[in-house]
């Protein structure tokens, strides 16, 4: 009698395990955890991603503002060139007058000095149109991102998600299913609207 109380108990915990194990791994629902999620599911779940990589370098303000910068750095590496120009002519004059000894040495060491000086000033100049050019980028950049984040700020009852999450390489977003990307269409969103601000 114990034996059978026993041999009952154990057949019924293990209907009760298998029965547990089908319905939540999905295999007694004919394997609906393959499927891809639809589309409704996808906007049920109220989260979707942009590769902000793709939609910076494909917006159109990107494109315009990449173009201003790379005005201001040729105009930047002009005026540095033209500087070490002049530089490299005094320091050839000063080398020529110094080896035919057509300047006493007080005036050689004055020369030196004010080459010396010029060669500082040069590698500041240098320095500063560096410095602003990384700014200048690092606000562009800041523009681009706080432009489309408006953008998907004024058009949250179109998009009707709860978050959208920005993916980039190296990240904190490492993987996304593609059918969570909506950089397209916020890309062709943001374009139109670009292009629409510039018509003005």
């Amino acid at each position: 009698m114990k034996k059978l109380s026993v041999i009952l108990f154990s057949v019924i915990f293990l209907a009760i395990a298998l029965l547990y194990f089908f319905y939540f791994t999905g295999i007694a629902k004919g394997k609906k955890s393959d499927k891809k999620p639809e589309q409704s599911e996808v906007a049920a779940a109220g989260i979707a991603y942009v590769n902000v990589d793709s939609l910076i370098t494909k917006f159109d303000m990107f494109f315009d503002r990449r173009d201003e910068l790379m005005e201001k750095q040729n105009k930047a590496e002009a005026e540095l060139n033209s500087k070490a120009g002049q530089y490299e002519k005094n320091a050839r004059d000063y080398q020529e007058k110094v080896t035919k000894g057509l300047v006493t040495r007080a005036t050689a060491a004055e020369m030196e000095q004010a080459l010396m000086q010029q060669q500082q000033e040069l590698m500041n100049l240098r320095d500063n149109l560096q410095s602003n050019l990384l700014e200048e980028e690092q606000v562009m950049n800041r523009q681009i991102l706080e432009y489309i984040t408006s953008f998907l700020e004024e058009s949250k009852s179109e998009y009707n998600y709860q978050y959208i999450l920005g993916k980039s390489f190296g990240g904190q977003v490492l993987y996304g299913d593609s059918a969570l990307d909506i950089t397209q269409k916020v890309l062709d969103a943001i374009n139109a609207k670009y292009q629409a601000e510039n018509k003005k």
